[in-house]
């Protein structure tokens, strides 16, 4: 009797210790305000990387760092990198011709307009098509690092010149099907896999860059370092403003993003539109103030 007993005991003691250590298991690997953080960067390099590949896409007879043909220092590129052409600029585009454009921004880092520190090469592809309200633009990164972060991968976006409204003019709408590698400076390696659309809903029709403003939805799932999954829906569309980069601050000003990670649901709240560095990220009702940006 007394050995059943012990055993009893035994049993009810490594019962209770593993209920405590998948509690402690459960609490950990919710997100932590540590991995909004990440997320952020991530957000904010790929909303520069949108905007490079964009531009390249869109200043298809450029070899300069320009914004329509104009020269705006205000732009978010800098004169620390080259674009190349295949075909060579100056060969006349005729329809059907497969483009390829390379912007290389060195080795040693090339400080952006807006304070992030880019290195390595974008490269995109496209068939010039003049005429079509619709291109499917592929972009590769070539040991790109934003802010000291490796991206991998080639990828797809379709640009599309369009209307969300009846009485609205078109513009463009970008949307990018995200399946990239990500390696922070420490090693940590995460995955996203997902859709990220950008429409620039104000100053496509001015050739001022700074009045830019972009909208921004999508939804995607990051896979972290030790295996754990968390999915992220913008419940609110992101604003990136350009005019942020006047003050050397983050473009993103405004939006949620809704994370969940084993059925715990957090938020990242961007603000009221301010240009600021600041972002609140909540989670089991408790707020949390972190900062973004490089």
């Amino acid at each position: 009797m007394k050995n059943v007993l012990k055993l009893s005991a035994v049993v009810a003691l490594f019962m209770a210790s593993t209920s405590c250590e998948n509690d402690i298991v459960k609490n950990t690997t919710q997100l932590t305000s540590d991995d909004a953080i990440v997320n952020s960067k991530i957000d904010l390099a790929s909303d520069d990387i949108a905007t490079i590949a964009d531009q390249l896409f869109d200043n298809i007879d450029s070899n300069t760092i320009t914004y329509r043909t104009i020269n705006n220092n205000n732009s978010i590129f800098s004169n620390c990198a080259t674009i190349t052409r295949v075909p060579a600029f100056g060969i006349p585009l005729i329809p059907g011709t497969q483009v390829t454009k390379t912007i290389d921004f060195g080795t040693t880092g090339c400080t952006l307009n807006n304070g992030n520190v880019v290195r390595g090469k974008i490269i995109i592809s496209f068939v010039f098509q003049p005429t079509a309200v619709s291109h499917t633009v592929t972009y590769t990164f070539d040991n790109f690092y934003h802010n000291n972060i490796k991206f991998v991968g080639t990828k797809t976006f379709t640009r599309s010149m369009t209307t969300q409204t009846a009485t609205a003019a078109p513009h463009p709408i970008v949307v990018m099907e995200l399946d990239m590698t990500i390696t922070l400076p420490n090693g940590d390696e995460y995955q996203r896999v997902g859709t990220r659309t950008r429409e620039l809903i104000e100053g496509f029709y001015t050739p001022n860059f700074m009045d830019n403003i972009y909208k921004i939805t999508g939804n995607w799932t990051t896979t972290a370092p030790n295996g754990s999954q968390h999915t992220a829906t913008i419940t609110e569309p992101l604003r990136a403003k350009m005019s942020c980069i006047a003050v050397n601050k983050p473009i993103l000003a405004k939006g949620i993003i809704a994370f969940v990670r084993n059925n715990i649901t957090s938020t990242l709240n961007y603000g009221n539109g301010e240009c600021d560095n600041i972002a609140v990220f909540t989670i089991n009702g408790v707020s949390y103030t972190i900062t973004i940006g490089n």
